[in-house]
């Protein structure tokens, strides 16, 4: 009786996490005012930024998400690629420079995650001097 008692305990508590991080996903499905989701508008800014994308900046981008777990990397990739587009585009810029992937990695990050992001930075040797304003 005690080992079903604390399998049911043990789902239940599994069904809700999974159910946690399914509603968050779902709730990005839905339109804003505008008309578009948060998924759209990352979609939109990966895809016209595509070609500002050049080999040493997807590196650096495939070498800032490695602390991300593994499950979750391409989530953050997408989320990191589609912040560090939208500035580049609002910048007009010709090609995806270091400052736009740093600038982007800090913005599309959650504040509670700078920490890492931060030690990951200072393993880069990255002066973030002049980022400092963006951590607010």
């Amino acid at each position: 009786m005690w080992f079903i008692l604390f399998w049911g305990i043990v789902m239940i508590g599994l069904f809700g996490i999974g159910g946690f991080f399914m509603f968050r996903k779902f709730l990005k499905v839905f339109p804003k005012e505008d008309g578009k989701s948060t998924l759209d508008w990352e979609e939109h800014y990966v895809n016209k930024s595509l070609h500002l994308w050049n080999t040493e900046a997807k590196s650096m981008l495939n070498e800032l998400v490695t602390p991300v777990p593994e499950l979750f990397r391409d989530v953050a990739k997408q989320k990191i690629a589609s912040k560090i587009g939208q500035i580049a585009l609002e910048d007009r810029a010709k090609t995806i420079e270091f400052d736009h992937i740093i600038k982007g990695y800090i913005l599309a990050t959650p504040k509670r995650d700078h920490n890492f992001l931060r030690k990951k930075l200072n393993e880069m040797d990255v002066d973030m001097q002049p980022y400092e304003h963006l951590f607010g």
